[in-house]
């Protein structure tokens, strides 16, 4: 019959095999009980039957019929594809052989000119020959001669403006024990060193998903039983959707910003394994399971207070001494003022507050965003004399006056965030707490309203050279997917970690960080060099295609460092980072940005004549200086 001529065809290849490492009677033996358990068999006749009954154009797209349900992309990811241009695909290996089908059939519908760098056996597969630049994996001389002449392939046919799909893994995604998930091993340097080499972009492509228990148990007795096992897995995809996620090209330019190979490798793997992250989630903070709820925690908002009438408020800020006025730009001003001063101008920055904070999955839920400390603090906002109007404002807690004079540690906000040791706060001297900053939705398709905030503030600082520190909440929103939290976080500890005894300052709901280990190896966070990488990687994740939260970077820019990060469920469950920025140590030409040339020299020389020990050294030390170095606070 047909299907024992099949077999025997399929026994006496595997007989063969076997024969080489065992007597021939036990190799056959062997293989008559291998055979259909590894499937090899079935496998053959399927492949036999499609090329029977297919053209050869057609015989890709008919082979991926007959071996899966149906592939699944996300709405748009399709034109991520370059249509034209050199371009390396990276892609994870999580099945060992329908993947390959699968993006032959993908990519080449979008355009022609595609090709594989796999290894050789693939081409025993006359069908896949046109596809494939042959790499020979298993080492000696033949193999290297044989991998010469493949790399140079590949060079040329991405200098000619081709698309190379890779398989950096090299094998197929297996258990891996630390820490316990299926995933890839660690991926080879050769598709960056292509990329980097030709000038290529790189798309990112992540399939899902992975093969079945039998699969991953019988690699951990040996790997070449789940090599074995690869034909049994192609075949029980039929009934399965594969679903796979396509990331934004990465421009060559992004690639040439790293020191070698290995460090844009961690890089690619890095953007490939985070494509699903908003669809896996991450683990919870320890104290609160509300956090991926979000705002939805604050169920029952009040209705926010009518708007004070615009007459009532220019009549305030009229009333202002003119030394209150920082800055003018056109139409607008920044002007400072403390609460008495202004009553019901704090009304109407309580009121945008709440309405501000909320379309972002913040607020606090009231009709009104006043608290106890609104009283204490300065009010510095954005006045529209135009249109009468409010439009941003932050609020400044003079640290010495508020410890000196009005109570202690608990006239600070961010005391309700974070515990503070008396001698910590007493090591800052002068110092402004900064928070509950806002730029009304009306005016936030420009930058300027915030660079004038921040002019603004650099001008009170000008006038008050005392103040050296700015510390305060800086947050993330809800509206930020889970992982991108963790990555925020997980790089600011790794690059902007203030290094304060971890005594000194404790959250009081802190935020544990555990997704980003399940997915991605931690130390791949490393290869985030800069603020634009890891907000490249954000905008990845994020559907919206938004990146790192403006004022994080603001602070940033400015040299912060952050000492710890909390979870606030008075605020909608928003997570906050306590950030601390030194002005001697901001650069320069920052600082010029915001105060003026000659405010910020004037600003330098008081600090000279004036001198004091800075609060954190380099040695994490109270008296001596800022961070710099990358020790991490849990």
């Amino acid at each position: 019959m047909h299907e024992e001529s099949g077999q025997g065809s399929d026994l006496t290849a595997l007989d063969t095999l076997l024969s080489k490492k065992m007597a021939k009677p036990l190799a056959k033996g062997l293989a008559k009980t291998l055979g259909p358990i590894l499937a090899i068999n079935k496998f053959e006749r399927k492949r036999h039957e499609l090329l029977k009954s297919a053209q050869p154009e057609e015989f890709l797209e008919k082979a991926l019929k007959a071996l899966t349900k149906s592939v699944k992309t996300r709405e748009g990811e399709l034109a991520r594809i370059p249509r034209e241009g050199a371009v390396v695909v990276v892609a994870n290996h999580p099945y060992g052989g329908i993947e390959g089908l699968l993006l032959t059939v993908l990519l080449r519908a979008v355009r022609p000119d595609v090709k594989f760098l796999a290894n050789s056996f693939l081409n025993a597969l006359p069908e896949f020959q046109d596809y494939l630049i042959s790499v020979n994996p298993f080492g000696g001389k033949e193999a290297v001669k044989q991998n010469t002449k493949g790399v140079k392939e590949a060079l040329r046919w991405l200098k000619g403006g081709g698309m190379l799909v890779i398989f950096p893994a090299g094998e197929v995604s297996h258990l891996q024990l630390k820490p316990l998930r299926v995933s890839d091993p660690q991926w080879d340097v050769g598709a960056a060193r292509l990329a980097r080499k030709t000038g290529a972009a790189v798309l990112p492509i992540l399939i899902q998903g992975a093969n079945g228990p039998l699969f991953q148990l019988a690699g951990l007795v040996h790997p070449r039983l789940r090599t074995a096992l690869l034909p049994r897995e192609m075949l029980n995809k039929g009934d399965k959707e594969i679903p796979l996620r396509i990331g934004a090209p990465i421009p060559a330019t992004r690639l040439a910003r790293y020191a070698n190979d290995d460090e844009a490798t961690r890089y690619l793997r890095l953007r490939t394994y985070l494509l699903d992250a908003d669809e896996r989630g991450v683990a919870e903070p320890k104290y609160l399971g509300a956090l991926k709820k979000g705002r939805k925690a604050n169920v029952a908002h009040e209705p926010i207070i009518a708007a004070v009438d615009p007459e009532i408020l220019l009549h305030e800020v009229n009333a202002l001494p003119e030394e209150n006025t920082l800055i003018r730009n056109g139409a607008q001003r920044v002007v400072f003022a403390d609460a008495a001063q202004i009553p019901m101008l704090l009304q109407e920055i309580g009121r945008l507050r709440e309405v501000t904070f909320r379309q972002v999955g913040e607020g606090t839920g009231l009709s009104i965003d006043l608290d106890r400390f609104d009283a204490d603090y300065v009010h510095l906002f954005v006045w529209n004399d135009d249109k009468r109007e409010v439009v941003g404002a932050y609020r400044m807690g003079r640290l010495d006056e508020l410890i000196a004079v009005r109570g202690g540690k608990r006239r600070l906000y961010t005391s309700t965030l974070f515990k503070f040791k008396k001698r910590f706060l007493k090591s800052l001297g002068p110092a402004l707490e900064m928070g509950r900053s806002f730029v009304r939705p009306e005016y936030q398709r420009s930058y300027a309203p915030l660079m004038l905030l921040w002019k603004g503030i650099g001008r009170y600082v000008a006038a008050h050279p005392q103040y050296r520190y700015l510390f305060g909440p800086v947050s993330i929103t809800t509206e930020y997917a889970p992982m991108s939290r963790e990555l925020i976080v997980n790089y600011l500890q790794w690059n902007s970690t203030l290094g304060q005894p971890r005594s000194l300052i404790k959250a009081r709901k802190p935020f544990r960080l555990k997704g980003v280990k399940g997915i991605v190896d931690p130390a791949a966070i490393s290869v985030l060099g800069d603020l634009d990488d890891l907000s490249g990687v954000v905008t990845a994740i994020e559907q919206d295609g938004k990146g790192i939260p403006v004022l994080l970077r603001q602070y940033l820019k400015l040299g912060g460092k952050l000492a710890g990060f909390n979870i606030d469920p008075a605020f909608s469950n928003v997570l906050d980072g306590l950030i601390f920025v030194d002005l001697l140590e901001t650069e320069p030409k920052t600082l010029i940005k915001y105060m003026g040339a000659q405010e910020a020299e004037k600003f330098r020389a008081y600090h000279q004549r004036n001198a004091y020990a800075p609060v954190v050294s380099a040695e994490g030390s109270l008296e001596h200086g800022v961070d710099s170095s990358r020790e991490v606070m849990h």
